[in-house]
């Protein structure tokens, strides 16, 4: 694959579409098969995908070893890594933050060694934890870097206060927050910000956890986390998965589907480098895959996001400031 991007000052040159494993998490996913989701990342990596995402709190490190079994027989050089450190697992499966020094220090080994690898491409902070001094986060990253256990840093699920905050310790590289055309609120902080300063954003949740997609309804209902989310319930994921319905005719336009359509304006916005997609098959990927590299005009960019915003009245203005 050509289409490749470098991701922040890190280096590392990666496909626009990033692998996801968060559907390897039972507790919000439910059992899936992991039979499908390993050729899903065969798929993904013969069609040129080399960045996959996981993270030790998907399935209580389930994820990294589903991941470890994809690795093991790839050359090292031809994937690019990225897995985030934050929880504590107690023996009964609770958990909680600890981002301290020896944990992460701890963490990172049984990662390595539960994916089978001697370096860890990229290495996130999954959340913020209140507990921790700034200053000893970024030594413990620093050492792990310098010891040659991780090539690169970031954070994920930070705000901009958070972030700023953080990179007066390290050398964060790398944001991953969520975001969607549904859900875009980084766009008046975040993202701005990491364009000015030069820091790759990996967004995750492109789809709105797979409201996006266009195979939902609102009458569906779900047995998986989204049972008890806002969104997938009632008169609002009616009214949202009518909006997505309504753009069939200008994906037909572009000859693609309503996901690629999705992913394809997504990725156009100048301060998103990399889309993580979770998905649970060949066929899911290939869609997803398809999208690489495609565009629409910059009218038919805001039709979507005007199609989309339910929550607020969208105006389109002219140079005049009339609204269309």
């Amino acid at each position: 694959m050509d289409n490749r991007v470098y991701i922040g000052a890190t280096g590392l040159e990666v496909s626009p579409i990033c692998f996801g494993t968060w559907q390897l998490s039972p507790r919000f996913w439910g059992e899936q098969s992991k039979a499908d989701i390993l050729a899903a990342m065969n798929t993904a990596f013969d069609s040129g995908i080399n960045f996959f995402d996981t993270a030790d709190a998907y399935g209580d490190g389930y994820a990294e070893t589903v991941v470890g079994e994809f690795l093991a027989d790839k050359p090292r050089d031809a994937v690019v890594i990225c897995t985030k450190v934050f929880n504590h697992f107690n023996p009964d499966a609770s958990r909680y933050p600890d981002l301290s020094p020896g944990h992460i220090r701890q963490r990172c080994d049984l990662q390595l060694q539960r994916m089978g690898i001697e370096i860890i491409d990229l290495y996130l902070l999954h959340m913020f934890d209140p507990l921790t001094a700034l200053s000893d986060a970024a030594e413990t990253l620093d050492s792990l870097k310098k010891q040659g256990k991780i090539r690169s840093y970031g954070l994920s699920n930070q705000t901009l206060e958070q972030l700023r905050a953080q990179r007066r310790f390290g050398d964060y590289e790398v944001v991953q927050p969520s975001y969607s055309l549904i859900d875009n609120r980084i766009e008046s902080d975040l993202l701005p910000y990491c364009q000015a300063e030069n820091i790759g954003v990996m967004i995750y949740s492109p789809m709105h956890k797979g409201l996006l997609t266009g195979k939902y309804t609102g009458s569906e209902t779900f047995t998986d986390f989204r049972k008890y989310h806002p969104d997938f319930n009632g008169e609002r994921f009616k009214k949202l998965a009518s909006a997505v319905q309504s753009l069939g005719p200008l994906a037909k336009k572009y000859n693609i589907s309503i996901y690629q359509l999705i992913l394809t304006a997504t990725l156009m916005h100048p301060g998103i480098d990399v889309a993580i997609v979770g998905t649970k098959n060949p066929p899911q990927i290939k869609e997803a895959i398809e999208a690489i590299g495609k565009t629409i005009s910059r009218e038919d960019y805001f039709v979507v996001r005007k199609s989309l915003a339910v929550d607020k009245i969208s105006k389109i203005q002219d140079a005049t400031g009339k609204s269309k």
